[in-house]
């Protein structure tokens, strides 16, 4: 006789069932976390098998927001008889009336999104996750969330997408897109041989405010020390960058949230840990000499 079904098969199991409760639009279930967990570092530099546009033009943004779809003007009338035939698909080829403007790079469980999103109702927020399991977990508690209010049409504008943005940021996001961009616990790696792996350096920071727009801010925080210094030393090095002073950022509610409702800030909070917050704005670009 077959043994109880082992950890993994349960997983799956779960996952599958909740999968297919939500999207039959039954009232939404909240995934469970323990069915999510996955190991907490992944190398940036391997090979994912990730899917990304070849530019940010490519990307079908209404299959992960379709509150906010419409549909997209297509020259070949063939072409567009038969996307119409494809029945969902068709969806997957619709744009949106907005783009995506805040970001938060590595989101986790995505405990800072979905607090967000309620306090920017027109803004489309994108979580970027690069383990699998925990993107799925995101993606689930947004379909759960958006079935849950879908009188009041909450959660609508919060999404998550499986990416490696230490490689990818440019393929989603044009020139100036973007009006905030979180770092959250980012992965510290100790080992002075991967500091070349974290997620703030010379060469990313100029892909931020590539995608960043004037006035736009970069907001990081860490329990690490270390890593703080390190993110202040290359950020207020880069031309791009200036420090936000701490005194203006007490008025700005989404440092409060990100220091309280993202899951590794709550348990810094239980061990009693320091949290250590740096911000830092996009300023106009200078004229052409």
């Amino acid at each position: 006789m077959p043994g109880q079904p082992n950890k993994k098969q349960k997983r799956e199991e779960y996952r599958n069932t909740l999968n297919e409760k939500n999207e039959e639009g039954a009232m939404g279930e909240l995934p469970k976390k323990k069915f999510y967990r996955q190991r907490a570092h992944a190398n940036p530099f391997s090979d994912h098998s990730l899917e990304y546009p070849a530019e940010p033009g490519l990307m079908y943004w209404a299959s992960l927001y379709p509150a906010f779809a419409v549909d997209e003007e297509m020259k070949d009338a063939p072409a567009q008889a038969e996307e119409q035939e494809q029945g969902e698909k068709a969806v997957a080829r619709r744009k949106t009336s907005k783009q995506v403007e805040i970001a938060d790079i590595g989101c986790g469980f995505g405990g800072l999104l979905f607090a967000l999103a309620p306090r920017f109702p027109d803004t489309l927020l994108l979580g970027m996750e690069i383990r699998t399991s925990v993107t799925e977990f995101v993606q689930e508690k947004a379909r759960a969330l958006r079935n849950q209010n879908a009188s009041s049409g909450l959660y609508q504008n919060v999404a998550c997408l499986r990416a490696n943005s230490m490689k990818f940021l440019p393929n989603f996001f044009v020139k100036g897109q973007l009006s905030k961009i979180f770092l959250c616990f980012p992965d510290p790696h100790f080992k002075a041989r991967k500091h070349k792996a974290r997620i703030v350096s010379t060469t990313l920071n100029s892909e931020y405010a590539y995608v960043l727009r004037p006035g736009g801010i970069v907001y990081t925080i860490t329990d690490v020390e270390d890593l703080h210094n390190w993110m202040v030393e290359h950020f207020t090095n880069h031309p791009s960058f200036e420090r936000i002073p701490d005194e203006e950022l007490e008025s700005d509610e989404c440092v409060s949230v990100m220091m309280t409702e993202t899951e590794e800030g709550k348990k810094v909070t239980r061990n009693g840990g320091k949290k250590f917050v740096a911000c830092f704005r996009r300023p106009e670009d200078p004229p052409w000499p």
